[in-house]
């Protein structure tokens, strides 16, 4: 290669490099120029390249693929930053001492917004009430979140401006639970829709703060879920066209704006740092909500067998056509219910999906059964370790008959699946650190190891926060340092320790 012919500012990266290419999976530089990897090799053989280039010297650091987000719904994280965390909330009055700290620095009459809580870790077995909340928070309507966003708990100005009464029916797909307070699934929305609508500036602005606090974590990717306005995604768009977008950026659109997609040309199309990707489907609710869907016995507390969603017939009608517009299909499923059914679904879509060279997608695949796994193979799994921190104890509680496979990544991995690891922001923080840590040691908050046979290794929780989310969004050009490749990297003092984003 005769580098003074390309035209471009050449950069000599020297690292310890760990390439995921099995072609030369260790070097010790990379010549990058034009926002490509152009070279790989030792130090003597890239300088030799380019002997003119400028140089980063990073020899004490390791460098990798740059760290990939797989599952996280980018804008609405962006406007969590400045709301009410409940993260590590232990009881009922830390979580009302939270609100009322908001509430003493927010004018009267405003939304108190939040989340982040865990009816187990309030040490709650039922649901709490609107009542709470209007102890420390009469004037101020309240929504707030749990971790999963599969339940709300919203006090009663928020419910009064809603309509919400003891005698409202519950919606499609959702439920009031009575006494008032609690609303799970689609019931949230009744609160949701009543709050003022965000102006395009501040989700310019959450945008803004999700992405830099991505990048800052040492992220170049991210995947973006729907469950979100049409407002989040254009934002991220704008900020894109702005030269704004730190991140290369992968969305989802949810099924009911399959249409659009259609009418706009939003078909998948490669290039820049925005790209429409996939359609969202919800097959079934969350664990810690009890509207996960799950085959009988169903939870040990007798509340059921959750709550399905999106029906499987939808799921592969709408599929089909989100794969004739080169999209692909991302589906929640988090019980072993869910998952089976999703799988039938995707059993009939799986000669379309090839035919076009889409890889067809489960979010979470959190609990299964041995029957299913092998017919994940040449599946994105797009899953969440750090989830079974918290997801632990409830596993061993509500579903001890499913806990040999609940985050069964081994499993998964090598029944043939593409591994793809998020953190689903904000119902975790996006901390690559936890799921390296729950990925690698299975060692959850209280302490025990769940399912500790389905443990990878550093190099596992590497490819699958870097070079599966690429091949999960079809991007052949990352997750992988070798010649052609986006010039997209992390930089470690450690695997799994301390990082920061390099692109160049």
């Amino acid at each position: 290669m005769e580098t003074q012919d390309l035209g471009l500012d050449l950069t000599v990266v020297l690292a310890r490099v760990v390439t995921l290419d099995d072609e030369r999976p260790e070097v010790g530089a990379v010549l990058v120029g034009g926002g490509r990897v152009l070279a790989v090799g030792s130090r003597e053989e890239v300088g030799a390249l380019a002997p003119g280039a400028r140089v980063l010297d990073h020899r004490d650091l390791l460098l990798t693929p740059g760290l990939a987000e797989a599952h996280i719904h980018l804008v609405t994280y962006g406007f969590s930053l400045s709301q009410v965390s409940l993260h590590g909330a232990r009881s009922v009055t830390e979580v009302q001492a939270r609100v009322a700290q908001q509430v003493m620095n927010t004018p009267p009459g405003t939304w108190i917004r939040g989340g982040g809580f865990l009816l187990s870790e309030l040490g709650l077995n039922g649901y709490p009430s609107a009542a709470l909340l209007d102890e420390v928070s009469p004037h101020h309507p309240v929504l707030l979140y749990s971790r999963d966003l599969h339940l709300s708990w919203a006090n009663s100005a928020a419910l009064r401006l809603a309509g919400i009464h003891e005698g409202t029916p519950d919606p499609e797909g959702g439920r009031i639970v009575r006494p008032l307070g609690c609303l799970l699934e689609h019931a949230s929305d009744l609160v949701a829709r009543v709050i003022p609508e965000p102006t395009g500036a501040a989700y310019l602005a959450a945008a803004r703060a999700g992405a830099a606090d991505l990048a800052a974590r040492g992220y170049v990717s991210a995947h973006t879920m729907a469950f979100e306005s049409p407002e989040a995604p254009r934002a991220l768009q704008t900020l894109a066209q702005q030269g704004e977008l730190p991140l290369r950026v992968w969305a989802c659109l949810p099924h009911d704006r399959l249409g659009h997609a259609r009418a706009l040309g939003l078909a998948r199309a490669p290039g820049g740092l925005f790209q429409w990707g996939g359609v969202k489907f919800f097959a079934d609710g969350a664990l810690g909500s009890r509207t996960a869907w799950l085959h009988a016995p169903g939870f040990a507390d007798g509340s059921g067998t959750g709550m399905p969603l999106d029906p499987p017939d939808l799921i592969a009608e709408l599929g089909r056509e989100a794969i004739e517009l080169g999209l692909t299909p991302v589906t929640h499923a988090i019980g072993d219910r869910a998952n089976t059914e999703v799988l039938n679904a995707y059993d009939r879509l799986r000669p379309h999906a090839e035919a076009r060279g889409i890889r067809l997608r489960v979010e979470h695949a959190q609990h299964l059964r041995a029957e299913d796994l092998p017919r994940f193979r040449g599946l994105t799994a797009s899953v969440q370790p750090i989830h079974l921190q918290a997801d632990g104890p409830m596993i061993r509680d509500l579903m001890p008959h499913l806990e040999g496979l609940s985050y069964a990544f081994r499993s998964l991995q090598d029944a043939g699946a593409v591994l793809a690891f998020g953190s689903d922001a904000p119902v975790a923080p996006p901390e690559y650190r936890a799921n390296f840590a729950a990925a690698i040691t299975r060692v959850d908050d209280s302490g025990a190891r769940l399912a500790p046979g389905e443990a990878l290794t550093e190099l596992d929780v590497l490819w699958a926060h870097t070079r599966g989310p690429a091949l999960a969004a079809g991007w052949i050009d990352e997750g992988i340092i070798r010649p052609g490749a986006r010039a997209a990297f992390t930089l470690w003092d450690r695997l799994g320790g301390n990082a920061q984003a390099l692109v160049l």
